[in-house]
């Protein structure tokens, strides 16, 4: 309490003044905007539509500026990036990434947790989120971690203090009782006991589950997720079936909706997924076992499938090598088994794609492994591109400023050697990397970071 009106104090002290030095003096010399000209041998500036040749990208300030055909030379002294002999494109989006913790090494992680806390989470965290925008990702949206960890990594790359790609926050996922999400499975009964009284993102009933999404976007949730099903790693033998009532997934979607946020589902089985699309959720995360009402109901609705197709093979290879606890392995086999016949179902039919990976289960930095398992599923190399660019841009709320280089969007862009339209996995090697304008890796080589 004391701590609290000690704050307050001074804040209603400083404001006065904090107010006064955001202000420019009278009279001072307007600050001189960063322009930088990037030279590009193929542009693909809107995924979906066919790339351009020879053409000149003007950043300013971080954000594009123009875009103009041939390579216009630097004026008033504009600093010049060459890729005349590379592919460029807009940097790339994966909308299901867990950055804190061990990311494809469960074991590991596990061991952790006997000694890490969230501050070791976070530092790892800060790791992980440059590996990521190393691998040309500029933007990911993170849907299950601790609330005040990931706003802190969240607000340090807007800050410019570390480097990582825009983060698009959820808190904790939200789940019922027993369901993929309590911390408690599995674990014996006195450490359980204390695990449920703090959870605050475990929910029974709709007016619970309304509380629980005020509390995640109290502490800074940008999008809500909830587990319509049963999970494949979670320590409980329950299935993949629905989990929650149709009443508890509706309170949770109006409740996000009417507080301004998007709403992902974890779903495996049908049962949940069509639910949950019932409900008037954004998007399906996974979506193993789809039916034909599955698919009518994504196109009515106009919901997007994540299809995060890297995430079963990464965990059956976990399990198979016993990094997993035995609860996982049966549920890891199912869902593997079933989920790349449901994606390819719903690529022919027409579902709406947007890239997601469930990077966590899998290793940090191979992101871009997901493209090449899309195209085996039925999508060509350019759809696999769109649904990482401005598919995920309009799947997160966010067209408008991401997805595809256009004058006033941020200057998030990559480059390739070769052409990633003729074959998807030369995305698994991006050479250049700018974030709002900021390089944060060129010619294949990270570079200092803030960048002077």
């Amino acid at each position: 309490m004391i701590r609290t009106i000690a704050t307050a104090l001074a804040l209603a002290i400083a404001g006065p003044a904090l107010a006064q030095s955001a202000a420019p003096a009278p009279g001072a010399a307007p600050v001189a905007a960063k322009v930088t000209y990037i030279h590009a041998g193929r542009l693909l500036d809107r995924p979906g539509q066919p790339p351009r040749g020879n053409s000149t990208i003007i950043v300013r300030d971080g954000r594009i500026a123009e875009v103009r055909d041939g390579f216009a030379a630097p004026e008033g002294g504009a600093a010049l990036i060459d890729l005349k002999d590379r592919f460029v494109l807009p940097g790339l989006i994966d909308l299901h990434v867990h950055l804190l913790g061990i990311g494809g090494d469960p074991m590991r992680a596990r061991l952790l947790a006997l000694t890490n806390d969230d501050a070791d989470d976070l530092l790892i965290g800060i790791s992980n989120a440059r590996v990521t925008i190393d691998a040309g990702f500029t933007t990911i949206r993170d849907p299950g971690d601790d609330p005040r960890s990931i706003r802190a990594l969240r607000d340090a790359i807007e800050r410019g203090d570390v480097a990582g790609p825009t983060i698009v926050n959820g808190g904790l996922m939200l789940s019922v009782t027993g369901g993929h999400g309590d911390g408690s499975n599995g674990v014996r009964a006195d450490v359980a006991e204390m695990i449920i009284q703090k959870q605050e993102q475990v929910c029974d009933g709709a007016v619970d589950c309304a509380r629980a999404v005020r509390r995640q976007i109290a502490l800074g949730a940008q999008v809500i997720k909830f587990a319509a099903t049963g999970g494949v790693l979670s320590n409980v033998s329950g299935g993949l079936g629905r989990a929650m009532t149709p009443e508890e997934m509706r309170a949770i979607v109006e409740t996000a909706h009417g507080l301004g946020r998007k709403v992902a589902a974890h779903s495996h089985a049908a049962d949940g997924t069509k639910a949950a699309l019932i409900a008037g959720v954004d998007t399906i995360e996974h979506g193993s076992f789809l039916d034909d009402e599955a698919i009518r109901l994504f196109k009515e609705k106009g919901a997007w499938l994540v299809p995060t197709m890297l995430a079963p093979r990464a965990a059956v290879a976990q399990a198979r090598g016993g990094a997993l606890p035995p609860a996982v392995i049966p549920k890891a086999e199912e869902a593997a088994a079933a989920a790349f016949e449901s994606h390819k179902k719903a690529i022919a039919a027409g579902v709406k794609i947007a890239f997601g990976t469930d990077t966590g289960v899998s290793k940090h930095g191979d992101n871009a492994q997901e493209f090449a398992l899309m195209v085996k599923a039925g999508m060509k190399p350019a759809d696999a591109i769109a649904a990482a660019t401005v598919n995920a841009a309009d799947a997160l709320g966010r067209k408008g400023e991401l997805g595809s280089i256009e004058p006033g969007k941020w200057a998030d862009i990559i480059a390739v050697s070769g052409d990633p339209l003729s074959d998807v996995t030369r995305l698994e090697s991006v050479e250049f990397v700018m974030r709002r304008g900021a390089v944060h890796k060129a010619g294949g080589k990270r570079q200092g970071f803030p960048p002077q």
